[in-house]
């Protein structure tokens, strides 16, 4: 039986594939215990449940949510981004649904920005800027929460780039605009009292949100989260398809000495298709009653 706790779908975020899709494919790939972690969205859980159940999986609500994490001895105190994995929450806390709710209003939003600093670089190449239009049409192929990653996408529909790689490089960073702030404290509060755990996602990913934003040494890593974010979480990702062995194993031996679970994931967007491709031991599930 493969575990993979770590996937997005195209119902509540960023993946290419509806969970229609991803439920039979699961079974293909024998995975036995599964999460769909959409980022900062709930929106997918209830059909990821039935869809489970259909198949013969065992499920675990989940969520990936953004954060801000400030930590003084690092880059003079300034904050990064980081990601955290809530698992086996109460899918109707309200308190978390008015939250998610507040992210999902304020994502519209940056997208109106990302698109008008988008204009203005248009406007220097002499490029026909977007409309109304088509940031309607954008929006018509967003399912879940609205990311960067759909004007991406749109972009390449419409011949501006080759790429989402491109995309990125030429437009998107440059244009980049502050997503609505979620603190550690914060993430940890709503996921705990909906009666889940908050898990650090990816923290060693040299490509992602990260605490390679801070600095690249794993020993510094486990710092950070002994001095900043142990009280706050629960457990950490040590299995992830951008951690290698070294980088898994160090996570492994520093959440036995600290008490924390762990857990492990590929992250997959369907982009490709990588789900269950990680050997993440039974154990894993069984911290969850599995």
């Amino acid at each position: 039986m493969k575990i993979d706790l770590h996937i997005h779908s195209k119902n509540g975020s960023d993946g290419r594939w509806p969970l229609e899709k991803i439920f039979p494919e699961a079974v293909k790939r024998r995975i036995g215990v599964i999460s769909i972690t959409d980022h900062d969205s709930i929106q997918a859980q209830e059909e990821a449940k039935s869809l489970a159940d259909r198949y013969g999986i065992q499920y675990i609500y989940g969520i990936e949510l953004n954060i801000t994490l400030a930590h003084p001895p690092y880059r003079n105190g300034k904050g990064v981004s980081l990601d955290c994995l809530g698992y086996g929450y109460d899918i109707r806390y309200q308190l978390l649904v008015d939250k998610l709710q507040a992210l999902r209003d304020f994502r519209q939003k940056r997208a109106e920005m990302i698109l008008a600093n988008i204009n203005d670089e248009f406007r220097k190449e002499g490029r026909e800027e977007f409309t109304e239009q088509n940031l309607e049409e954008i929006r018509a192929t967003v399912d879940g929460a609205f990311g960067r990653p759909h004007i991406a996408n749109y972009m390449i529909r419409e011949g501006i780039v080759r790429s989402k790689n491109e995309a990125f490089d030429k437009y998107l960073e440059k244009c980049d605009m502050p997503k609505m702030p979620l603190s550690l404290e914060e993430a940890s509060e709503l996921i705990r009292s909906a009666g889940g755990k908050l898990v650090l996602a990816h923290p060693g990913d040299p490509n992602g949100t990260s605490l390679v934003s801070f600095t690249s040494s794993i020993r510094e890593h486990q710092t950070i989260i002994r001095e900043r974010m142990h009280p706050y979480i629960d457990g950490i990702e040590c299995w992830h398809t951008r951690h290698n062995k070294t980088t898994t194993d160090a996570y492994l031996g520093f959440a036995r000495k600290t008490g924390l679970m762990v857990t492990g994931g590929s992250d997959c967007h369907q982009q490709p298709v990588i789900m269950g491709i990680l050997d993440i031991p039974p154990y894993v599930a069984e911290q969850f009653g599995l």
